[in-house]
């Protein structure tokens, strides 16, 4: 009887990849695969602003303004990383790390004393703007310094098992959560993304021909290219007439208001809603955020230099990339990665580690419950006692506190 028990050898690259860093597709399928990595992050970067925009004060024009530099910053931010920083295949996109500052400074009560939306809008986004720029300047230093460079070099491959694991899994809250607010359509989606992706590739394997590769590559195209005719003619069949008006907002694909609010050519350019204003708390917040998506970032370009094939990454390219993550960092801090393919990719590393020694099971182990539970803890202690465990008198201390809480 075969020994089903004989363990897999340690792969340095990972098998299957059509290109690695070093190698270039054709400009069709480079073109085609480019449109999809944008697809991918076009999501993010219409939910994030549709979270905070109208807590500004903001309309659908101000929300597809935001959204337009949003994609405008990603690209040239894209461009820079990729010539100058970590020259990984990484596109760069919205992180939802930024999502509870900006929050925090839309709510700030500085800007309820303007009584005009457009004007609170205005104002709200020169204070993120501000804060933005002052918490921008520390990662900058941490990477082109060589400060971060201190610290990455700790990174061995069983530390790194817990922080790229954890920097996916720590989206779950953004997962399934996002699909079910319009389940009927989110879910024959999931369904048919896994079957592209999956199912008949490992088919198509067998039988034999070219479009084995075809569905791996361009599964999110194909996917969304059957699941929006699908809502479209959900939408015109009137499924959504007598919804409430969040499951309209929701599923109706003509809701958004984008299109109409949006111009049809523009070009974003540097201080476009006014000279940026800036706060000591609010950038103390942001300041925050802007640690943890520096540690976030780290974690991605391990995954990314794992799946590209590539060796991994020393500690001066990561500073590098780090410093030049943070340089474009004026409206959100940007970083995009899929959170399911890079949890994995963090236990993918657990080959390099010696997983019959109880130590290294005692750290993996103990780093990852941790890292569920201790947010979890502060969640709520918040819930329950309105602050955090160490609370003061002081409700400047204690505003800026619970926001940080609310980050981790």
């Amino acid at each position: 009887m075969e020994n089903i028990f004989v363990p897999h050898p340690v792969k340095e690259q990972l098998p299957g990849v059509d290109f690695c860093s070093t190698s270039n597709p054709s400009w069709p399928a480079a073109i085609i695969m480019g449109f999809q990595h944008y697809v991918v992050m076009l999501g993010t970067t219409v939910i994030i602003p549709s979270i905070i925009v109208p807590l500004m004060g903001g309309g659908n024009r101000e929300k597809a303004e935001v959204i337009q530099t949003l994609l405008f910053v990603a690209g040239l931010n894209t461009l820079l990383q990729t010539w100058f920083g970590t020259r990984l295949p990484v596109v760069i996109g919205p992180s939802y790390t930024f999502v509870v500052p900006t929050v925090f400074i839309a709510l700030a009560n500085r800007y309820s004393v303007y009584i005009d939306p457009h004007d609170r809008f205005i104002r709200s986004m020169r204070g993120m703007q501000g804060a933005l720029m002052i918490a921008s300047i520390f990662p900058i230093l941490a990477g082109f310094l060589g400060v971060w460079r201190i610290f990455v070099r700790l990174l061995s491959p069983l530390s790194a098992v817990p922080l790229v694991t954890l920097v996916g899994l720590g989206l779950y809250t953004h997962g399934f959560p996002q699909l079910a607010q319009c389940v009927e359509i989110g879910l024959p989606e999931l369904i048919i993304l896994v079957i592209l992706s999956q199912y008949l590739p490992h088919y198509f394997k067998y039988k034999g021909g070219i479009f084995e590769r075809f569905y791996e590559r361009y599964t999110v195209l194909l996917s969304i290219a059957i699941a929006w005719p699908y809502a479209a003619l959900l939408t015109a069949a009137g499924a959504y007439k007598n919804s409430p008006p969040s499951t309209q907002l929701s599923c109706r694909v003509d809701r958004s208001g984008l299109i109409s609010g949006a111009h049809w050519i523009r070009f974003p350019y540097p201080w476009q809603w006014g000279t940026p204003t800036a706060n000591a708390g609010e950038a103390f917040v942001m300041v925050a955020a802007a640690i943890v998506a520096l540690i976030e970032s780290t974690g991605a370009f391990k995954a990314a230099a794992r799946y590209a094939s590539a060796t991994p990454p020393p500690p001066s390219v990561l500073s590098r990339g780090a410093g030049w993550l943070e340089n474009s960092e004026h409206f959100w801090h940007l970083y995009h990665y899929p959170s399911s393919e890079l949890s994995s990719a963090g236990l993918g590393l657990l080959q390099f580690c010696n997983l019959n020694s109880f130590r290294t099971k005692f750290i993996i182990g103990f780093s990852i419950f941790l890292g569920f539970s201790v947010p979890q803890y502060f969640n709520g202690y918040v819930i329950t006692a309105g602050h955090g465990p160490v609370h003061t008198h002081s409700a400047w201390v204690h505003t800026r506190k619970l926001a940080l809480i609310l980050i981790d």
